[in-house]
């Protein structure tokens, strides 16, 4: 049987947010931004650290599993049909509108579980997601990328308005069960705004090893975006 190598088979998608649910606007007292991506982006995030070895129980992985499978069956059925080949993760999805998730209560809150299929309350929730990406995708290093089988890379960001208040607990949760922060740009100048959309294009061409320049196109942004959501994967191997 031949050795068939795989090109890079890369999927990114973004979700843009033109506004925040209530829960997610508030004092951001505590919030220090820091670790600059570049000149003009500034990165918020909590003081707090990625919990790299979460105690979940096996039950907790279990339902978190049994709920991402039937998102996955849902979205595929919403997206089959098409006559190219379709590539797509369902848990990558799941994991960054989870970050999102972890800002909504009410009604938004209730609708996102039930599309997602979120089986478990947001206190074992991302804990949970947060076990199962380590178990995915742990931390290499060059030695462990160079002999590895495959290589995976599953990165989220979000991109908030600078000067928007966002919950310092909110940042919290992202920080501990994501490892992520908020990078903190200017959609509403236009200027500005295109200084953003070239930021998040080099953002996911840098996470996809350069497979792709230009994820969204200038005119999707506009003056009423708030909250970016971007997701990549980037995966290599052999079969």
């Amino acid at each position: 049987m031949k050795n068939f190598t795989s090109k890079y088979q890369i999927l990114s998608f973004l979700l843009m947010l033109t506004f925040l649910t209530p829960s997610l606007v508030a004092c951001a007292g505590g919030i220090s931004p820091n670790g600059l991506l570049r000149a003009d982006v500034a990165f918020a995030k909590s003081d707090k650290s990625r919990q790299s070895d979460p105690a979940v129980p096996d039950d907790d992985l279990k339902k978190l599993s049994v709920g991402n499978s039937q998102f996955a069956f849902d979205l595929y059925q919403a997206l089959r049909g098409e006559n190219d080949n379709l590539f797509y993760s369902p848990f990558s999805i799941s994991v960054a509108l989870a970050m999102t998730y972890a800002g909504a209560r009410s009604q938004t809150e209730a609708q996102m579980a039930q599309t997602l299929h979120f089986l478990l309350p947001q206190a074992q929730l991302h804990p949970a997601i947060n076990r199962l990406d380590l178990l995915l995708n742990p931390p290499q290093n060059g030695d462990d990328q160079d002999t590895a089988t495959f290589q995976l890379n599953i990165a989220n960001s979000l991109w908030g308005q600078k000067e928007f208040p966002f919950l310092p607990d909110f940042l919290d949760i992202i920080a501990v069960n994501y490892g992520s922060g908020l990078r903190l740009v200017d959609f509403i100048p236009e200027d500005k705004r295109e200084e953003a959309w070239q930021a998040i294009n080099e953002w996911v061409e840098q996470e996809t090893n350069g497979k792709i320049e230009e994820l969204i196109e200038e005119d999707i942004l506009n003056e009423y975006t708030r909250l970016v959501l971007a997701n990549a994967i980037y995966f290599k191997g052999d079969w």
